[in-house]
C-alpha cells in the first residue's frame, strides 16, 4: 500500500510539471498574440474517415480537418502525425519548407492532446498510408492535462467511468458501444413507428410514486411546498393516455430508483414502456421476440450473439414456460402442491433461503425462490409468465387462477430484460390492490406502491383490454455490445464522489 501511495504520488509530481510546462506554453503564446482560445470557428472540408473513404477522388486535392493531436514524430526540418477525430485517425506529413521556419517551430512545441487544424492535399506514404501534406497547422485549443495513458493507460475503469470524456479519446473503442447504442434505440423507435405506436412524453416529477415495486428519489418542490418524486416506471401516466383514446403509446426515457449499485444495476437508467389497446400477453410476446431480434438483425447483422463468453441463440421461437414449471424443472419442487403459506415456508428451510419477515406468503415465496435459484440457470431467451398477484399489482388475474396474474418477464443470459402485462382494468380490483401495497408500506416494505387515487377514477372512465410491455434499454445494449457492467453503456455512470472514498 505504501508502494502504491509512493507510486501515485510520483505521477501527480509528474503531472504537475508536465502540466506547468504547457501552461508556460500557452502564456508565451498569448504574449505573442496567438492565444487559441480566442479562435471560435474553424472550417473543416472532410472527417478523416471521409478522406480515407474516398481518397481516389480526393488524392492531390486541398482538404482541411480538425481534431486531437495523438502522436507526433519529430525528424529535423520533417515530422510526421496522427490527429483523431470523431470519425478516427489520419497522419500527416509536415515540413518546414511548407510551414516555413517560425510555424515549424511553435508546431514542434504542440503536445499530444493539442487540437489542431490543418490544410494540406491528401496523398499516400511510401508505406501506402493515405495522409494529408500539410501546407498550414493552426493550433485550436491547448490541452493543459497530459492524457493519462502517458503514465500508465486508462485502465482503471472506476477512473474511466468518472473521466468518460478522456475514456473516448485514449479507448476509441468505447465510443463503438455509444454509437451502437443509438442505433439500437433508432431502430427501436423505427419498428413501432411503423407498426402505429406514437410517441409521448410523461412526466418525471410526481406527486405519487407509483407503476413498478421500487423505492423512490424523493425531492421538494419549494412553491408548492410538496414533495415529489422521480418517476419509477411511466405505466401509469402511459395507460391514462391509452384511457383518452390512444391506441399505441410508447415512452423512451429516464428512469430512477433509490436503490442499490451493481453491474446490473444504476440509479438512473433507460427504460421504454409501450401500451396497445385490445391486445393482450401473447401479443406483447410476439411484440418483444420481434423487436429484439430485429434489432440484433439490423446493429448486429446476426441472431447469435455471444454475452461474456456464453452464446447466446436469438432466433425465434423462444422457450415460454411458467413460473412454477420453471421452478419445477429446476428444483423438482411442485408449487402446484403447495397450498397454504406454511407450506411454502418450509420449502425455504428445505433449499436454504431465509425467509423476508414482510414478504412471506405462498406468492411472495414462489418468486423468491425464483429469483434465486431458478433466474440465472435462464441462458437462452426464455418468457417466464403467470407471476404470483403478490408481486404483481397491475396485472390481470389468470382466469381460474385467482392467485396469479398475466405477467410474463423475459430472461437472457441470466437476467431480465422486459417486463409485461395484460393490464389489469378492473377499478375495484386495482383499488384493492392499492389497499395492499398501502399496508405492505406500513408494515415497512419500502418498495410498495401508493394509492392514485386519479388513476383509479381513469380506470373507472374505462380502460380497455390493453397489452403493455417495458424493457431496460441498457441492459438490451449490454446484451449486444458484450458489455459487461451497466456502466460501460451508460456515458456519465452514477459514482460515489471522490471525497467519499478517502
Amino acid at each position: 500500500m505504501q508502494e502504491n501511495n509512493q507510486e501515485n504520488e510520483n505521477v501527480e509530481l509528474d503531472m504537475n510539471h508536465l502540466m506547468e510546462v504547457r501552461k508556460e506554453k500557452l502564456d508565451k503564446l498569448r504574449e505573442e498574440g496567438k492565444d487559441p482560445f480566442e479562435i471560435t470557428k474553424f472550417n473543416r472540408t472532410h472527417t478523416s474517415k471521409q478522406i480515407v473513404d474516398n481518397y481516389a477522388e480526393l488524392e492531390q486535392k486541398d482538404v482541411t480537418v480538425a481534431g486531437r493531436l495523438m502522436a507526433k514524430r519529430i525528424m529535423g526540418k520533417a515530422s510526421f502525425c496522427h490527429i483523431q477525430d470523431s470519425t478516427g485517425k489520419i497522419q500527416s506529413y509536415v515540413s518546414i519548407n511548407d510551414l516555413g521556419e517560425e510555424s515549424y517551430k511553435q508546431f514542434k512545441e504542440y503536445d499530444i492532446g493539442d487540437i489542431i487544424g490543418i490544410t494540406g492535399f491528401v496523398f499516400k506514404t511510401r508505406t501506402e498510408e493515405i495522409s494529408i501534406h500539410a501546407k498550414e497547422v493552426t493550433l485550436l485549443s491547448k490541452s493543459l492535462r497530459p492524457l493519462p495513458e502517458k503514465f500508465h493507460g486508462l485502465k482503471d475503469t472506476d477512473l474511466r467511468y468518472r473521466q468518460r470524456y478522456v475514456d473516448l479519446i485514449v479507448n476509441p473503442e468505447v465510443k463503438d458501444t455509444f454509437v451502437k447504442r443509438t442505433q439500437i434505440i433508432k431502430e427501436m423507435k423505427n419498428i413501432l413507428d411503423e407498426k402505429g405506436y406514437l410517441e409521448v412524453e410523461t412526466p418525471v416529477l410526481n406527486t405519487i410514486s407509483g407503476g413498478a415495486t421500487a423505492k423512490p428519489f424523493i425531492t421538494h418542490h419549494n412553491t408548492l411546498d410538496i414533495d415529489m418524486y422521480l418517476r419509477i416506471a411511466t405505466e401509469l401516466n402511459l395507460k391514462r393516455l391509452i384511457v383518452g383514446g390512444f391506441d399505441k403509446v410508447y415512452e423512451i426515457g429516464r428512469i430512477f430508483r433509490n436503490e442499490g449499485m451493481d453491474i446490473k444495476h444504476n440509479p438512473e437508467f433507460t427504460s421504454i414502456e409501450l401500451y396497445s389497446a385490445y391486445q393482450d400477453l401473447s401479443d406483447m410476446m410476439e411484440l418483444t421476440e420481434e423487436l429484439i431480434t430485429k434489432i440484433a438483425e439490423k446493429v448486429l447483422g446476426t441472431l447469435k450473439i455471444t454475452y461474456q463468453g456464453v452464446d447466446i441463440d436469438l432466433t425465434p421461437s423462444w422457450k415460454k414456460v411458467t413460473m412454477i414449471d420453471a421452478i419445477k424443472e429446476v428444483t423438482g419442487i411442485d408449487f402446484n402442491t403447495i397450498k397454504s403459506d406454511e407450506e411454502a415456508q418450509n420449502v425455504l428451510k428445505e433449499l436454504h433461503i431465509e425467509m423476508d419477515p414482510i414478504k412471506n406468503t405462498r406468492g411472495d415465496i414462489i418468486a423468491q425462490v425464483f429469483d434465486e435459484k431458478i433466474e440465472e440457470t435462464l441462458v437462452q431467451p426464455t418468457f417466464v409468465y403467470e407471476y404470483p398477484i403478490e408481486n404483481s399489482p397491475l396485472a390481470k388475474k389468470v382466469k381460474g387462477k385467482p392467485e396469479m396474474t398475466q405477467r410474463f418477464e423475459l430472461f437472457i443470459g441470466g437476467r431480465e430484460y422486459a417486463n409485461a402485462f395484460s393490464e389489469l382494468n378492473d377499478p375495484i380490483d386495482q383499488y384493492e390492490r392499492f389497499l395492499n401495497e398501502i399496508k405492505n408500506r406500513e408494515n415497512g416494505d419500502d418498495e410498495a406502491g401508493m394509492m392514485d387515487e386519479d388513476y383509479i377514477n381513469a380506470l373507472q372512465i374505462g380502460l380497455p383490454p390493453t397489452g403493455g410491455m417495458g424493457m431496460g434499454i441498457d441492459r438490451l445494449v449490454m446484451l449486444l455490445t458484450d458489455s459487461a457492467s451497466i456502466r460501460d453503456v451508460l456515458l456519465f455512470p452514477t459514482m460515489k464522489p471522490l471525497s467519499d472514498r478517502q
